[in-house]
């Protein structure tokens, strides 16, 4: 059996601090600890790769059902994909369960009806990351870097269930497993998986990297658990089936991707600084709180040119969809800081608009 260790420092003043080694590597200070030189970090700040990762930040606020083939973002940074029509409803806090302690929201599903899954069905819920936040794992290198996901999971079912780590191309990826043991329970999982030497991993603002939980896969994008492939996988090999089961449930919250070979506690954030991460890929306004959403000016007759700047710059110049309290635009010449538009049919009121998104979702 393993025992504590306590490692004795001198202090420059001679006196004596312990640190104690526990046997599960952690460590405690008992004394201050005043460090004079570099303090490395075994992971760089910030630690977690996922963004929204306990389901906090809303902005689209409604569950959805999505359409056949669909790929439909619910919670901000997390999307439901599925092969066919309303076999999931998917949103914040589905079914208003009690999310595990330290948390006030999760991710929830539930199945629409007992599907039998064909070969070539998919049906899960993932978050794809940008390269510029995963490019220091050196991916598809030989100093490719370890990674730990950590989460929680509660579900009406039991038995192993599955997902994956998948590059941005699709055509490389690591199934992995976890087993829920007790329904209805919140379950903390934890899954270490070594750094992939091989395949294509992006380092700009594309689609690197996208992480996955089965709800339900066909055998054409399930594969062994624990090892790369090249090839689209999305699951591990015999995972439970959610939308197998009518009115069968899923929640999940306290995502975590992190570098190393251990998962620690999750890194929650301020929440002004988490909403504005979410911003950079989707921004929705609306005047429910009042004043204005864009401001213009009239160029020649009835032509005029109105500004409507985006909290933070987003990913990349987003596509938006308005809608109109008075009048029209004629077009959008935005950036990825803000959106401009454009019209040339200014009416007597002018234009306005009582609500726009922006989505610059990867």
């Amino acid at each position: 059996m393993s025992t504590a260790k306590v490692v004795t420092i001198l202090h420059p003043s001679s006196a004596v601090n312990n640190i104690v080694n526990d046997a599960s590597g952690n460590v405690a200070v008992g004394n201050d600890l005043t460090v004079t030189g570099a303090l490395v970090p075994s992971s760089s700040f910030k630690r977690n790769r996922i963004i929204n990762g306990n389901m906090l930040i809303d902005q689209r606020g409604s569950a959805t059902t999505p359409a056949t083939s669909s790929y439909t973002y619910t919670t901000d940074r997390w999307a439901y994909e599925g092969s066919v029509a309303s076999k999931a409803s998917v949103g914040q806090n589905y079914n208003s369960i009690t999310p595990p302690a330290g948390f006030s929201k999760y991710l929830g599903a539930a199945s629409s009806s007992a599907y039998s899954v064909t070969s070539t069905d998919y049906f899960n819920i993932q978050q794809p990351i940008e390269g510029l936040n995963i490019f220091d794992l050196a991916w598809g290198t030989a100093s490719a870097k370890t990674v730990t996901l950590s989460f929680w999971v509660y579900s009406s079912l039991t038995g192993t269930f599955g997902g994956s780590l998948r590059n941005g191309a699709a055509n490389y990826s690591y199934p992995f497993s976890y087993t829920i043991s007790s329904a209805n329970t919140w379950t903390y999982t934890t899954i270490t998986v070594a750094g992939p030497t091989a395949g294509t991993w992006p380092t700009d603002n594309s689609k690197a990297l996208t992480v996955i939980f089965s709800l339900g896969m066909g055998s054409t994008y399930s594969g062994t658990a624990g090892a790369w492939a090249a090839t689209n996988y999305l699951s591990a090999t015999g995972a439970v089936s959610v939308v197998g089961t009518n009115g069968a449930t899923f929640y999940i919250t306290g995502v975590q991707l992190e570098v190393g070979t251990k998962a620690t506690p999750y890194e929650m954030q301020i929440y002004s600084d988490q909403l504005a991460q979410c911003q950079r890929y989707y921004y929705v306004a609306n005047t429910n709180s009042g004043g204005n959403l864009l401001y213009g000016s009239l160029w020649i007759g009835s032509q005029a040119f109105y500004l409507a700047p985006y909290p933070v710059t987003m990913r990349t110049r987003p596509s938006c969809t308005y809608t109109y309290s008075t009048g029209s635009f004629t077009a959008d010449y935005g950036t990825a800081s803000q959106a401009q538009l454009y019209t040339n049919s200014v009416s007597t009121n002018g234009v306005s608009l009582s609500a726009f998104a922006a989505s610059a979702e990867l």
